[in-house]
């Protein structure tokens, strides 16, 4: 990846400083029902889709930090894992398409579980220090598409008002990181910014010149191979992690 992302990495950052602020805050003001510890892995174990600029930073400190047998093994996990998420997701759109709402279909996505390639034997992040914004807001309230969710491992009450954390305008947040990014580029591939994976395909991906759009011109079967690197995942599956939790948080 020969192009300086810098300038967009420290906009993402700022983005993560905000979400790790909002955290101690209201860990601060509920020590009772947050209840994150170390090792305490649950949400490592939830599905999740990343944006365009999210995929971009674990790739590079991935790239950065893993070196040796420590990055084959990774690699090998990331590899094995999304298999397993290609197939839960083949089933769930043939399951919208088989005439389920996708209400019902996110529901049972958010009781399938696939292990996080970067969690170790330890029960500890790899990347820690690099992981996504969903990550750092596991067990706090949120709200996506006017749903309430939280951690069911979290001590909030069903039906209590705490401070929410509205998914929905992070995501536009990323988006806007991610889309700015692929206009400064000048990327063929104009709807890039769109474009969601999940963690393991963030790392196994080679984000060079050639998927990124820019440099030589490509021809259609180029762009239409690169735009179905991602084919099968959903805007709205990004961010939905853990039980739905009925009421409002």
């Amino acid at each position: 990846m020969a192009i300086d992302l810098t300038a967009f990495f420290k906009k993402y950052e700022e983005l993560l400083a905000m979400a790790d602020d909002a955290f101690d805050r209201i860990q601060r003001e509920y020590p009772d029902c947050v209840k994150c510890k170390i090792k305490c892995a649950d949400c490592c174990n939830a599905l999740f889709d990343l944006s365009l600029i999210e995929a971009l930073y674990i790739n590079y400190h991935f790239n950065d930090k893993i070196k040796g047998q420590d990055r084959e093994r990774l690699i090998e996990k990331s590899n094995r894992i999304d298999r397993r998420i290609h197939k839960i997701k083949k089933k769930a759109y043939k399951a919208v398409e088989g005439g389920k709402t996708e209400d019902d279909v996110l529901m049972e996505l958010a009781e399938e579980r696939a292990r996080c390639p970067l969690l170790n034997d330890q029960e500890e992040c790899d990347l820690y220090d690099y992981r996504p914004i969903t990550c750092r807001l596991y067990g706090l309230p949120t709200a996506i598409g006017g749903s309430g969710h939280t951690c069911g491992l979290s001590g909030f009450v069903q039906g209590e008002k705490y401070p929410t954390v509205n998914m929905d305008v992070i995501q536009r947040k990323l988006f806007g990181i991610s889309d700015e990014l692929v206009k400064e580029i000048k990327s063929k591939h104009i709807k890039m910014a769109e474009l969601l994976v999940p963690l393991s395909m963030a790392i196994l991906t080679d984000y060079n010149d050639e998927y990124l759009g820019v440099g030589e011109k490509m021809d259609d079967k180029d762009t239409e191979r690169i735009q179905n690197r991602g084919e099968g995942n959903d805007k709205t599956l990004s961010g939905r992690r853990g039980k739905k939790k009925k009421g409002h948080i």
